[in-house]
């Protein structure tokens, strides 16, 4: 399922959009100025990130710009009253990928979250295939050269999810804040454990590497040649 994220400092509006999403399939987290989605940041990785320009303290296009200083590809949304073109050269350069201007109409949103998620290259059409690597979200299955690779739930959900985002880096505790139960009493570290793991399972796999960011955690690399 993936997950958004939605900054907009009018109550009514954020609860509106986020329930729309949830009905549609996605998981989504309402905040209501830039200092709670840093926090929210922290703690979960999001597939695309939806954003007012006008918020108290921080604006979105000083939002946009931090977001951008650490992470340049996830997708971001502008939403917003502001039609100005001004506003919307800020915002593109700034980084972001799309603009709407409010009133919004929900059934378009979904439209252009969709194609933010295409563009990003991320697998909506849950099945992932890299060279004669392919895996099947909807029959939690990985294969290479046609011949099935084991895997138990948690190495197949963490391999899925690097490789949506190649060269991106994942925090040792973003993974296990996203696969692990907010119970657990393993430590990041077992994340480790994890990957060692799967890059046994892909040893023959040449298209992919598993890279190791010492002090963070880990990003997948593909062989595009």
């Amino acid at each position: 399922m993936f997950k958004i994220l939605v900054v907009e400092d009018d109550h009514d509006l954020n609860r509106t959009v986020c329930s729309f999403l949830n009905q549609n399939g996605y998981s989504c987290t309402g905040c209501l100025n830039a200092e709670q989605a840093y926090s929210a940041m922290e703690k979960n990785v999001f597939d695309i990130i939806i954003s007012d320009i006008m918020m108290p303290e921080t604006s979105g296009f000083e939002f946009a710009n931090t977001v951008r200083s650490t992470d340049s590809q996830t997708p971001i949304l502008f939403m917003t009253a502001r039609d100005d073109i001004t506003s919307k050269q800020l915002g593109y350069l700034a980084g972001i990928d799309d603009y709407m201007v409010k009133p919004i109409e929900l059934k378009e949103l979904i439209l252009r979250i969709e194609a933010l998620l295409r563009r990003a290259k991320i697998a909506s059409s849950r099945q992932l295939v890299i060279g004669n690597f392919k895996m099947d979200m909807d029959e939690r299955t990985a294969t290479l050269d046609g011949k099935e690779i084991p895997m138990t739930a948690r190495e197949f959900n963490l391999l899925y999810k690097l490789l949506s985002y190649p060269k991106r880096t994942f925090t040792r505790s973003q993974l296990m804040d996203e696969f692990w139960d907010v119970n657990t009493t393993s430590s990041p570290r077992t994340v480790d454990v994890y990957i060692t793991k799967i890059r046994e399972k892909l040893a023959d796999c040449t298209d992919i590497k598993i890279v190791t960011v010492h002090g963070l955690g880990y990003k997948v690399i593909i062989n595009e040649e």
